[in-house]
């Protein structure tokens, strides 16, 4: 899918490879124009959103992988058996209040760029959410299963109103009225040379007058310690990558806006990171391909097995995996 035409305009101009402290919002010069094609969600670890269980009597042919996105190579990268779970058995997953919160948030924020600018404020916002939380559930029937026991709609109250609370705090980090975003929730996908395809799914991109380019993250939960800001970074690099190989330019900003703590990361990169990137994508994807190839998924135990959807498919709890669905070409030693 093709960038705006302000992206393609845009100059080249990294800067050093240093985090820096939250800047003042760039104007852009060309009206918001929403551009997604595919849903948006997150949660903690943060996942793209799964297909709903197949119907009595529909099989789901399982095939190979083809492409990355953040989200996939981060699974696979956490746990390459939880990866093989998501994508090639494509194990059905409850939704998650934080997950489904995410998805909301983000679909607030989007929509409230639709507005005039000095309409864009924190009521306004607010005030969308729950028509964004209807149109979600009729997308989405089963994020219904979150309330089902909440006869009164008193859990239900108390999560929309903390989607409220981040929405607000949306406000004390950036400055809406002052935001004309050249795209928003922008799927982008490019191949390179190695043949791989990456893909995934942009918030925000910003284009400054003297054509800078921002991409601008959302994430309802908490800014990591200062140790683990690499890995966060992880997926803006990711998509810093895609926009460079798509449009040849360097974005001059890669920003991550953590609503549950009020806090913005930054990061200026330049090309050596995106070329650092794009030789770890493809050492991973390598391993991927090995993994399909051989049917060797071996389970990687985290604390974050605790909140995993497929502790009955585990080894690790004593669980069995599913059949392997894909034939094996190149069997490995200790195949799961």
């Amino acid at each position: 899918m093709d960038m705006d035409s302000s992206i393609d305009e845009a100059a080249a101009q990294p800067g050093d490879a240093v985090r820096t402290p939250p800047a003042t919002p760039p104007r852009t010069p060309e009206p918001a124009m929403p551009a997604a094609t595919e849903p948006v969600g997150e949660a903690a670890p943060q996942t793209a959103p799964v297909p709903p269980p197949a119907g009595a009597g529909e099989e789901r042919s399982a095939i190979a992988p083809t492409s990355l996105s953040p989200s996939r190579a981060s699974d696979f990268m956490q746990c390459p058996l939880l990866y093989r779970f998501r994508v090639i058995d494509r194990l059905p997953e409850k939704p998650s209040e934080a997950a489904t919160r995410g998805t909301l948030v983000h679909a607030v924020l989007e929509r409230l760029f639709d507005a005039p600018a000095g309409e864009r404020t924190a009521p306004r916002a607010k005030a969308l959410i729950p028509g964004q939380w209807d149109r979600l559930r009729e997308s989405r029937p089963e994020v219904t299963e979150l309330f089902a026991d909440d006869p009164e709609g008193e859990r239900l109250a108390g999560w929309l109103a903390e989607a409220e609370r981040l929405v607000e705090r949306w406000f004390t980090l950036e400055d809406p009225t002052r935001l004309e975003p050249a795209e928003r929730e922008l799927f982008v996908e490019a191949e390179l040379e190695s043949g791989l395809r990456l893909r995934g799914i942009i918030d925000r991109v910003d284009v400054a007058p003297t054509g800078e380019v921002r991409i601008v993250d959302y994430k309802t939960g908490k800014a990591p310690r200062p140790e683990y800001a690499e890995g966060a970074l992880f997926q803006m690099k990711f998509y810093a990558l895609v926009v460079w190989r798509l449009k040849r330019v360097v974005p001059r900003r890669l920003q991550l806006v953590y609503l549950g703590s009020g806090d913005v990361l930054t990061y200026d990169p330049v090309l050596a990171d995106l070329e650092r990137v794009e030789r770890k994508l493809h050492a991973l994807w390598e391993a991927i391909k090995q993994a399909t190839q051989s049917g060797n998924w071996r389970p990687r135990p985290t604390k974050l097995c605790g909140w995993c959807d497929h502790q009955a498919h585990c080894p690790e709890f004593g669980g069995t995996p599913p059949p392997y669905p894909l034939p094996v070409t190149a069997p490995g030693p200790g195949t799961v």
